[in-house]
């Protein structure tokens, strides 16, 4: 780690007195780097992760999941449908122009356009300007998720992403494409990019006009290296190449722990471990008989204790323990007799070939649990075909839904169970959003409503009961494969004050980050 230090910093160092403000140099590992720069294109991990570094949002989850004020500075409700922020004042963008209403709106109106995220606002009509720094956010029906749909609201400026570039609209959203908003970027966040080579590097510098003079950050260069391998990625920070990594496999944890000047810093997480099983592309995965059999014949609890080395939770359901609808009833239901009994009875008791495809770099161990759930299947008959691959690959992959079966993990946007249907079990219908990321193509209209119903209630408990019926349909159902809520483990270097900055999100604020 490299260290630059004004004279004054010298000068004090030299007196004996500490100077723990003192801009740092770090370079972080991550198993894979962002795919675009672009924060509309892809509702994903990275992406977010990248958001909170080079833009903010309206308001900002904690990590005992409060809120706190980002850009906006407050927050009230006006009536049953309208929520109203007034915006921080002097925010500059990364550009030099100043960030107003306008900037809000214009983010918004992208939003409803994105492939990705117009889902997350749906349930909104509007987000119209009061004046230069207030906004209202205008919803078709009472909404209880308003603030937690803000944490998503990045406001971009748009007189930088506006206007035309080499013949193409620079506000256009390209999934998986070559667009202006994917290779550039003005955000309000603590970083700038200095430079970016794709699978190779980002290097990110401090925003010297950065708004938030409050932040105990002192980071002022950060290097962000792709290691997908997790014995190379532990072994970059044991041997100081390296200041921080994530996520530090299981297998990998005790060696970080028994590491002098290496810290272990771990969270419990809520983001759900899937297979999908696709009824469109193979038709004995429209009975219901097969997928209780899969959900019977792959034993997550093994892969919990054995690949995960017991840091995950087995799952039962989408949402853990503490989400609304949570139903404690709904265990994991490893049954080998039961799933060979329940292929007989469909009449595939020889069994049947179904494609699996699954990312080896965007969850802990993914590879290696897809490889056990073929085994597992191969127990029942089953035969699969399973293709791994970089997850810049596998996303375009999975878009198109190109196999039989195939991994998502989700963690909800929203810290509630019902953002997990929205995305992964309700009907797939291009126009909303909704079910965007259900390659399993299963539809159930009383999922669809019960969920829609939901996202109208403001009396918790009545929410809570609509979204537990989901769950047991779902579980009843077999519409998904849940494997396990993976927990997360971050390594770095004993000097870097890490625990404050991450959280169960997996949004680590790093421009908040304190190098001692």
């Amino acid at each position: 780690m490299k260290f630059l230090k004004t004279k004054l910093a010298v000068a004090l160092l030299a007196t004996g007195l500490s100077f723990a403000a003192s801009a740092a140099d770090i370079t972080v590992a991550y198993d894979s780097d962002p795919v675009t720069l672009d924060p509309h294109e892809q509702l994903s991990g990275g992406v977010l992760q990248m958001s909170h570094m080079l833009f903010d949002p309206l308001v900002r989850f904690t990590k005992s999941y409060d809120f706190e004020p980002r850009l906006a500075e407050k927050w009230e409700r006006v009536d049953d449908t309208t929520f109203r922020f007034t915006l921080r004042q002097g925010v500059k963008f990364h550009s030099g122009n100043t960030m107003t209403a306008d900037d809000v709106v214009w983010t918004f109106n992208r939003l409803k356009e994105s492939q990705d995220f117009k889902a997350v606002f749906s349930p909104y009509e509007k987000l119209v300007k009061v004046d230069d720094y207030t906004v209202e956010l205008v919803s078709y029906e009472p909404y209880p998720l308003v603030l937690q749909t803000a944490t998503y609201l990045f406001p971009m400026d748009s007189k930088f992403y506006s206007g035309d570039m080499d013949g193409k609209d620079k506000s256009e959203i390209v999934k998986h494409g070559n667009s202006f908003a994917s290779t550039h970027v003005s955000g309000t966040g603590p970083f700038t990019i200095e430079s970016r080579e794709q699978g190779v590097k980002i290097v990110f510098d401090r925003f010297d006009d950065y708004w938030d003079k409050q932040s105990p950050g002192n980071v002022d260069k950060l290097t962000l290296v792709p290691i997908k391998e997790n014995a190379t990625r532990v072994a970059a920070l044991l041997s100081g190449d390296v200041d921080m990594i994530y996520p530090v496999a299981p297998n990998d944890q005790k060696r970080v722990i028994d590491t002098k000047n290496i810290d272990l810093t771990t969270v419990a997480g809520t983001r759900i471990i899937t297979l999908q099983m696709n009824q469109n592309s193979n038709e004995a995965l429209k009975d219901v008989r097969v997928r209780q059999a899969i959900v019977y014949a792959i034993n997550n609890e093994a892969i919990v204790k054995k690949i995960m080395k017991g840091f995950a939770t087995t799952a039962g359901q989408q949402g853990p323990e503490g989400y609304a609808g949570y139903d404690a009833d709904l265990v994991p239901r490893y049954d080998l007799k039961k799933a060979k009994a329940l292929m007989k009875e469909a009449g595939y008791e020889d069994g049947f070939k179904l494609s699996m495809m699954a990312p080896n770099n965007r969850y802990v161990n993914d590879a290696q649990i897809a490889q056990a759930a073929a085994s597992m299947l191969a127990k029942i008959g089953i035969t699969v075909d399973l293709k791994t691959m970089p997850k810049a690959q596998y996303w375009p992959e999975f878009d198109k839904c190109s196999a039989d079966m195939m991994m998502i993990g989700w963690h909800s946007d929203t810290e509630d169970s019902a953002n997990f249907s929205e995305f992964l079990t309700m009907t797939r219908d291009a126009e909303t959003g909704k079910g965007a990321y259900n390659c399993g193509h299963y539809s159930n209209p009383k999922v669809d409503q019960l969920v829609n119903q939901s996202n109208a209630e403001t009396d918790p408990a009545k929410r809570a009961e609509m979204l537990k019926e989901v769950e047991d349909i779902l579980y009843n159902e077999a519409a998904f494969v849940p494997l396990h809520w993976q927990n997360l483990a971050w390594g770095a270097k004993s000097n870097l004050n890490l625990s404050p900055v991450v959280n169960a999100m997996n949004f680590p604020y790093l421009g908040d980050l304190v190098v001692k």
